[in-house]
C-alpha cells in the first residue's frame, strides 16, 4: 500500500543505515532485534537474528539482546504508571 516511489526511497536509507561505520554489523543487528521486538515487527525480527547469527552473535548473545529490551518495556510501564499516578494524585501504596 505504500506508493513505489517512497519505497525505493527507504531501501536506499535502510541500505545506508548497514553499511560500515563505527558500530560493526553484529552489533547493529542486535540493536535491530531490540527494536524489532519494540515496534512488533515480527518479519524484522525473524530476518535481525538470522543476519546477528550469519554476523558471529552467539545465542547467548541475541538471548541477553532480548533480555535488556525486556527490562526496557517493563521500565516504560512502571514509568508510565507512576506519571499517570503523580498526575492523578493517586496513592495505591504508601
Amino acid at each position: 500500500m505504500v506508493e513505489d516511489r517512497m519505497k525505493r526511497i527507504y531501501f536506499k536509507f535502510y541500505k545506508e543505515t548497514y553499511k560500515s561505520s563505527q558500530i560493526d554489523r553484529k552489533t547493529k543487528e542486535l540493536i535491530a532485534i531490540a527494536a524489532s521486538l519494540g515496534f512488533k515487527c515480527e518479519g524484522c525480527l525473524q530476518g535481525h537474528v538470522e543476519k546477528a547469527l550469519q554476523y558471529g552473535a552467539s545465542p547467548e548473545e541475541i538471548s541477553e539482546d532480548i533480555f535488556i529490551t525486556m527490562g526496557v518495556a517493563a521500565a516504560s510501564v512502571v514509568d508510565q504508571s507512576d506519571i499517570l499516578s503523580e498526575r492523578m494524585q493517586l496513592k495505591l501504596f504508601e
